[in-house]
């Protein structure tokens, strides 16, 4: 398992933090179009309820506003919005400027362009000021930051007083019958997916990588603390396959 003291991971091979950060946008950037359709069928749809219950976790509210950090095709800011019958908003940042786009797009075809913005910045280095957000997610991006201890401070940072972090991620099966079936289809369906679907089959192999190296339930949550997000804690989804994890910026 890798961690901030252990140098910087893409997937099983140990890289430089700036190496990292510019490979992982070159995956985003390569897969974009065909992002969501990939998730759809390495997920057989699942991604999507795992969405819902984060959304129910949130309970989204009149008035809020949401930093969807990693958020890309504007999926989780959209439904936030979808759920508020009232004057919230929300700001969506990526690294990559593709997946950006797309979160823009959708968000005037589905007529929120005045309540959605969109910015690209690395997790690290939010371009957004203290304590404007009351929510902050981020769904399967976190595994892919290069400095996950920053990213976590940063959340603190946007974070008002009271807010909520949240964030839904792969993570680590806990049932071993389930864990032994998921690392099988991962490592022999997914990246030949990728090849096949989104012509990028080398990107999907790290996907499935970045999943095990990236921290348990447990150690995130005590990286949570050490951030100062307190009270962490999490929920197991499907097992375990993915998880959500949720703190309190006091």
């Amino acid at each position: 398992m890798a961690n901030e003291d252990d140098g910087h991971w893409f997937g099983y091979r140990q890289v430089g933090a700036a190496e990292k950060s510019s490979l992982v946008r070159g995956v985003f950037s390569s897969v974009a179009s065909r992002y969501d359709l990939m998730n759809d069928l390495m997920s057989g749809g699942i991604h999507r309820i795992w969405k819902r219950q984060l959304l129910a976790m949130i309970r989204p509210r009149a008035g809020s506003r949401l930093v969807d950090v990693a958020g890309g095709t504007g999926d989780v800011a959209l439904a936030y919005l979808r759920a508020v019958s009232g004057d919230a908003d929300a700001v969506i940042c990526d690294a990559s400027p593709q997946m950006a786009a797309i979160g823009r797009d959708r968000a005037i075809d589905g007529g929120f362009a005045g309540r959605l913005q969109t910015a690209v910045g690395l997790a690290e280095t939010l371009p957004l000021p203290d304590r404007c957000a009351d929510v902050y997610t981020i769904a399967f991006g976190l595994r892919n930051v290069t400095h996950i201890d920053a990213a976590l401070a940063e959340a603190r940072r946007v974070l008002k007083p009271g807010g909520r972090f949240y964030c839904l991620e792969f993570s680590r099966v806990v049932l071993p019958t389930l864990r032994r079936l998921y690392d099988a289809y991962s490592f022999a369906v997914i990246p030949r997916l990728g090849g096949l679907v989104a012509g990028d089959r080398e990107s999907y192999q790290y996907l499935v990588e970045s999943i095990r190296q990236f921290p348990d339930q447990e150690t995130l949550a005590r990286h949570m603390a050490t951030a100062g997000l307190a009270r962490p804690r999490w929920r197991n989804l499907s097992g375990g396959i993915a998880a959500v994890h949720s703190g309190w910026r006091l």
